[in-house]
């Protein structure tokens, strides 16, 4: 079985070297790029399975790195890397796409298993699917096909993963806490600003004269409903 590759994106060569090795250690392949533009580079010859992006990079930020990639419909996973402790920040990289992200200092062991995680969900694919459906949307779990009254909808990795999960657990309510931990694998609830930004774009996505099945339930969470009429 062929290895995952890890592209590191960091200014620090001592930081890139520590990552490289902890990584290889738990039978990882790794690229690096010591900054944004060097990154961009290496991505167009090669397809990495993962990106680790340090944050406070000069010329171009691990923000605007990561932007960059999300604008060419590159949806390759993303864990920022960040001294800076600031949850504006994990809000900032959450909301352009990223995956997770880990605080400087970080143990060697944390970093193997928030990798593992990423990729593992990321990478999975269902041996038994289902269509799963709400009013005029459809969601295929085997080709990652999202459907608006049979037409395609295009969703990011971390919409779609939302999405999914709403459906999975249709017409029940779930908490922002909850969402953050089956969609985000993260457990904060100071910056679940992030479940609410996703959940607008869905809305946007899909919402409709005729359906407006995305309910916010006051004070507790959000659930999906079929319309007026269905089960």
């Amino acid at each position: 079985m062929t290895k995952p590759l890890i592209l590191i994106v960091d200014d620090e060569v001592g930081v890139r070297e520590l990552l490289t090795d902890a990584l290889r250690l738990s039978d990882f392949e790794t690229l690096e790029a010591k900054d944004g533009m060097t990154a961009l580079t290496l991505m167009r010859k090669h397809k990495p399975d993962l990106m680790i992006i340090d944050v406070n990079m000069p010329v171009m930020d691990g923000f605007e790195f990561l932007e960059r990639v999300r604008s060419k419909s590159d949806n390759t996973p993303a864990i920022m890397l960040t001294a800076r402790k600031d949850r504006a920040d994990v809000t900032r990289g959450l909301r352009l796409g990223a995956d997770d992200y880990i605080s400087k200092p970080f143990g060697l062991e944390e970093l193997a298993l928030r990798v593992q995680a990423v990729l593992r969900r990321s990478m999975r694919i269902e041996e038994e699917f289902s269509i799963l459906t709400c009013g005029p949307i459809s969601l295929n779990e085997q080709t990652y096909e999202v459907l608006l009254d049979s037409e395609q909808v295009e969703l990011s990795k971390t919409e779609f993963r939302l999405l999914h999960h709403l459906l999975l657990n249709k017409g029940r309510v779930m908490t922002k806490a909850n969402i953050l931990s089956e969609v985000w694998e993260i457990d904060f609830q100071a910056d679940s600003g992030v479940v609410d930004t996703y959940i607008s774009y869905l809305r946007r996505k899909f919402h409709s004269e005729t359906f407006e099945g995305i309910k916010t339930v006051r004070g507790i969470g959000f659930q999906i409903v079929e319309p007026k009429g269905k089960s």
